[in-house]
């Protein structure tokens, strides 16, 4: 009864009811659409930055990453990499051999870093391929290199020209090898395009006398989401030898980055939902001070004080709820449609984004998740707020409120 009560009260002031629930619902909205379209664009951030160079997850000798030299490289063996391919979530893996070596040309000298890697193994990963802009991709055994546009300017070298690298062996011998350059890459982040040449895995062990070891196991995946779940296992499985590590863990300034731009949204979001709190609150003032006169007739008739109470809060709910479903009907085609035709820029915007290797695309992320987040917020809300009304119902006083 109570709750058909409340239920019929809310619609005998259309109007007043209306508002209210036109407020929620486009806070409901905007905060879903604004959270997706964040999420979104961080996801889509990541997948081109992993895809850039350093894959989702990495596996290294223990102490690798503290201290990136060869003598903390490890062995490739059939062990590992069964442990890794039956691991779930891992799609792709790539060994390397990286090393830091200087690279000269006649006269000029550059400190660059060179890595030895699987041609198609690491295509699959990072994308190479569509990189190079002259020449072509290596084979596994083919003694050439694939150097990054920016380091071969420096050095006035081109395609077919010889490129002399110069480092540490493994043993601590010097290790000199002379190459020829099989293709030139650009990468849209300036720090790669700079300082990076390829060689095949072979001849890069051979040159550094460093048989059958890789300093890292590179892992693509089959889902973004997967990434602590296959990480987690990994450390369970793998000996303690090894260490494994994610790209948030090996770039924090840019997982930094995403979590302080989360945060600054969140806090607008609470801006917003503080104004949409004072709408809602202002319109529970309204209603009380017009149904005082009510109230009182019913408490005289000797309706109890608490169901009175429980009237007015099941209508504040109500609302709210009307309010929250509203937002989620008018949001998700929005939603779906950011995701299937991502906001995209162009002019000087889209130029600089592509500097950096990253396309100007704004996709939203299609996440019930957010949709309840969201939603739960604004209930919670509106439950904070009905406990006003609530309180105010059970101070009244039937002969007070008649008169008033």
């Amino acid at each position: 009864m109570l709750f058909k009560l409340a239920w019929r009260n809310i619609w005998r002031n259309r109007n007043r009811s209306l508002i209210t629930m036109s407020a929620v619902a486009s806070a409901v909205m905007l905060a879903v659409v604004t959270v997706s379209l964040q999420k979104g664009v961080f996801e889509n951030l990541i997948k081109d930055l992993v895809s850039l160079y350093s894959g989702y997850i990495q596996v290294h000798a223990k102490g690798y990453w503290e201290e990136q030299t060869l003598d903390n490289s490890f062995e490739i063996n059939d062990t590992l990499v069964q442990v890794v391919q039956q691991t779930p979530g891992v799609a792709q893996m790539a060994h390397r051999l990286e090393t830091f070596a200087l690279a000269s040309s006649g006269e000029k000298t550059r400190a660059c870093l060179v890595v030895g890697i699987e041609p198609e193994d690491e295509d699959a990963l990072t994308r190479l391929t569509p990189k190079i802009q002259s020449g072509a991709m290596f084979t596994n055994n083919e003694a050439s290199a694939l150097v990054a546009t920016g380091l071969a300017e420096k050095l006035g070298l081109g395609v077919n020209d010889t490129l002399v690298l110069l480092t540490q062996g493994y043993y601590g011998s010097t290790a000199a090898i002379k190459i020829v350059i099989g293709g030139l890459l650009r990468f849209g982040a300036p720090d790669l395009n700079k300082r990076i040449a390829y060689l095949p895995l072979p001849v890069a062990q051979t040159w550094l006398d460093a048989e059958n070891r890789a300093t890292s196991l590179v892992l693509g995946l089959e889902n973004a989401r997967l990434m602590s779940k296959v990480e987690r296992v990994l450390e369970h499985q793998l000996p303690g030898t090894y260490e494994t590590l994610n790209w948030a863990e090996m770039m924090p300034e840019i997982s930094q980055h995403i979590e302080a731009d989360t945060a600054g949204t969140y806090i607008t979001l609470g801006v917003l939902y503080l104004l949409i709190s004072f709408g809602i609150f202002s319109t529970l003032l309204m209603m009380l001070a017009e149904r005082r006169r009510e109230f009182g007739m019913l408490l005289a008739l000797g309706m109890h004080p608490r169901s009175v109470a429980r009237v007015v809060f099941f209508e504040t709910i109500f609302l709210t709820l009307c309010g929250c479903l509203a937002g989620i009907l008018l949001s998700w085609p929005i939603v779906w449609y950011l995701n299937i035709h991502p906001i995209e820029f162009g002019g000087d915007l889209a130029k600089t984004y592509e500097k950096f290797g990253f396309a100007a695309i704004f996709p939203a992320t299609l996440k019930v998740r957010i949709f309840l987040e969201q939603t739960f917020f604004v209930l919670c809300m509106g439950l904070l707020l009905a406990l006003y009304p609530v309180w105010r119902v059970l101070r009244l006083k039937a002969v007070e409120a008649m008169h008033s």
